[in-house]
């Protein structure tokens, strides 16, 4: 007897994006292919919903009842708007390189600095030369993943040659300008052996643009003996939805800082795949939610330990106010030759109302007997003795209560070394917290 699954309306929804959306998606015929399998899986799977353990907090069938559909090509009024978002949003001194509305814009980008140090392609460029089609190829059985896959219109293709020293962080913009309208971007960073360079990926809204959906996949894959920042700021607009998946690769005796705020968009969510398959390398991840009103913000990470000898150490802090809900999920898996692992999470929450919701969910996978791993989480009020004591000074309750809530997001964000670049984040926050007053 034959079993068909029955679709959800979302699903059906997809499958008809997909269809009218080929003739506008890049590739040979040996990507096209691949595209179709990959909207097979996602098929056979569907919106993760709350069933899916990695997805119980983060129902996309209830959250997410409808896939919009892609965004057109920028026109030049887009393009003059997103450039207005991305003087505000830029970084002086970086190598800037932005996509709009999913489509990368070379007339907003800082090409010919970069070029000097790296090798730059887009996905679009790389798609219509791939003939093997083993690009868009994926082993994943995530449904957002494989979607992603199905979907990409353009991207990053980023290759630093072995030793190379970045002379300046490399700033990668995503800017929507249209509303109701969905990006798929898909980019992949290659880090040469022994290599420095700073990367940050920022999520922004152009003016007081509407809903709108972002799909974006970042494959990482990173040398021996690098030295890697990656700083992740998704500050998109209020009623935006964002998934971003990141895989990332990293080789033996290198160093990593990860780093990720949500400020915005009505639904986030970041889930990181981690691998550390060279020995002797130092992870470091750390985070921060600052989600108000119904806003729902998603952090689900997961660090493998595949070899011997390595240190991952995570900080992850969020602060909730009204009735939005904040989300961790931690995992920390530790192979069985992965002996000598050093391995800690610390997870907390600060809610600012009787309905705001924090799920922490700190897991520990160890295979192996020679290892130091641990875990923990913690959610709670602001101090109400630290509160009375400032405003018996004279604060107001609101200012008492951003010093406060500055301090204690200041331990994730502090672990920031560019000065520049932490005291950007720093301002991305204190306007978070200006907002209630």
């Amino acid at each position: 007897m034959n079993v068909a699954l029955a679709k959800t309306g979302t699903s059906r929804a997809v499958s008809d994006l997909f269809a009218s959306a080929q003739g506008r998606l890049p590739g040979t015929a040996k990507i096209a292919e691949a595209r179709r399998e990959a909207l097979e899986v996602y098929e056979r799977l569907g919106l993760p919903h709350r069933r899916i353990e990695d997805w119980k907090y983060t129902d996309l069938r209830a959250l997410v009842r409808e896939v919009l559909p892609l965004a057109p090509a920028p026109d030049a009024a887009a393009l003059a708007l997103a450039g207005e978002a991305v003087k505000a949003q830029a970084l002086p001194g970086v190598h800037r390189l932005v996509l709009v509305d999913g489509v990368f814009a070379p007339g907003l980008s800082d090409l010919a600095a970069l070029a000097a140090e790296a090798d730059i392609k887009t996905l679009r460029e790389v798609l219509e030369g791939d003939a093997s089609g083993d690009f868009l190829q994926t082993a994943s059985t995530d449904a957002v993943i494989s979607l992603n896959a199905a979907l990409a219109t353009d991207g990053i293709v980023l290759t630093i040659a072995d030793g190379t020293q970045v002379s300046a962080p490399i700033q990668i913009i995503h800017v929507a300008t249209v509303a109701t309208a969905s990006a798929f971007t898909r980019s992949r960073l290659c880090i040469g052996s022994g290599t420095k360079v700073t990367v940050i990926e920022s999520f922004v809204a152009a003016g007081k643009v509407g809903a709108y959906q972002v799909s974006d996949t970042v494959t990482l894959s990173i040398g021996d003996r690098a030295d890697v920042s990656h700083i992740r700021l998704m500050d998109d607009a209020p009623d935006a939805v964002n998934i971003t998946s990141q895989i990332v690769t990293v080789g033996a005796d290198t160093k990593l800082n990860f780093f990720n705020m949500t400020t915005g968009g009505v639904v986030s969510r970041l889930q990181g795949f981690i691998t550390l398959a060279g020995e002797g390398s130092d992870l470091s991840i750390n985070g921060v939610n600052l989600l108000r009103k119904t806003e729902h913000g998603d952090t689900t990470l997961v660090v493998d330990h595949a070899v011997p000898g390595c240190t991952s150490r995570e900080i992850f802090r969020a602060v909730v106010d009204d009735r939005a809900h904040s989300v961790f999920q931690g995992r920390i898996i530790v192979r069985p030759d992965a002996q000598k692992t050093d391995g800690k999470m610390m997870t907390r929450a600060l809610l600012l109302s009787d309905e705001a919701e924090a799920d922490n969910k700190p897991e520990l996978e160890i295979f192996a007997d020679d290892v130091s791993c641990g875990h923990g989480a913690t959610a709670g009020a602001l101090d109400e003795t630290l509160l009375f004591y400032l405003r018996a000074r004279g604060l107001p309750e609101k200012e008492a209560q951003a010093l406060l809530i500055q301090a204690f997001v200041g331990e994730a964000i502090e672990q920031i070394a560019d000065d520049d670049l932490r005291e950007h984040i720093i301002a991305m926050a204190e306007r978070w917290l200006e907002t209630r007053k």
